[in-house]
């Protein structure tokens, strides 16, 4: 069994300090080495039986799951444990320790976002996107989407940002704030060309705050752009998009394509 160092760059100095400062023997407690990676960012999700001497725990740096190795002598190694035929041994496991409660955690946080309705309700597939009103390639995804929408088959949750242009933020604020949130997201969209829709003449407090809360969010999940788009797979686990999809991941992540007849059907 070996242990190939984490793909992760900035770790290297972690399994460092914690190889030459974490000597002292450790009981059943969570050990000490696993406090100095929590207090430099990094989650501890759960332990879980590795053998040959080895307590391991399921971690995450970010939406990443990573495998913790301690040795009794309450070291730790950062990594993934490779077998002698070169796989890779824990991988399915950090799977379900990690990826799939992060993948609930991150969904309930998008839910809880302030975001904008795009399509029915009930529609099978829901979809989320980080969108400024002043983004060219949230409207090109906007408008790419629409046979989709238009059908039934996906809802879109515009989780609203403001950070393109100086009055992206108070673009966001009207929509946020109109009485029609959707409707104005689609006047916005469909006058884009034109300019969009007009700014609110302030942003409050409390819209200002949503639209902190929702750039957070989204620098959170590894998004330093937008559209920044998430979505649930098959199997529960995320999906994520940076930036415009390409048609063939736009399949992928909304589904077949609708036919004519459906679009005007609404079904």
């Amino acid at each position: 069994m070996l242990l190939r160092s984490t793909p992760y760059p900035w770790i290297f100095g972690i399994t460092a300090v914690l190889m030459a400062g974490c000597s002292q023997a450790q009981d059943s407690a969570q050990p000490a080495a696993l406090q100095s990676l929590q207090e430099q960012g990094i989650d501890i999700i759960q332990e879980f039986e590795v053998g040959n001497g080895l307590r391991g725990f399921a971690g995450a740096a970010g939406d990443q799951p990573i495998g913790i190795y301690v040795a009794p002598d309450g070291s730790a190694i950062v990594g993934t444990r490779i077998a002698a035929d070169g796989s890779r041994i824990d991988d399915g496991r950090l799977q379900e320790l990690v990826a799939q409660p992060l993948a609930e955690r991150t969904w309930a946080q998008l839910d809880k976002a302030a975001w904008v309705q795009d399509g029915e309700l009930d529609a099978p597939r829901v979809v989320y996107a980080f969108s400024d009103p002043n983004c060219p390639y949230c409207n090109q995804f906007w408008q790419a989407a629409r046979p989709w929408v238009d059908a039934g088959k996906v809802q879109l949750r515009h989780v609203m940002v403001g950070m393109l242009r100086a009055d992206s933020a108070t673009k966001a604020a009207a929509i946020l704030d109109a009485a029609d949130s959707t409707a104005a997201l689609t006047q916005n969209e469909t006058r884009f060309a034109d300019g969009g829709i007009a700014p609110a003449k302030a942003v409050s407090a409390a819209t200002q705050q949503r639209l902190d809360d929702n750039q957070r969010l989204m620098v959170g999940l590894g998004f330093r752009g937008t559209p920044g788009i998430v979505a649930r797979g098959s199997d529960g686990l995320l999906q994520k998009l940076n930036g415009l999809p390409r048609p063939d991941a736009l399949l992928e992540l909304l589904g077949p394509r609708p036919t004519t007849e459906a679009v005007l059907d609404g079904r």
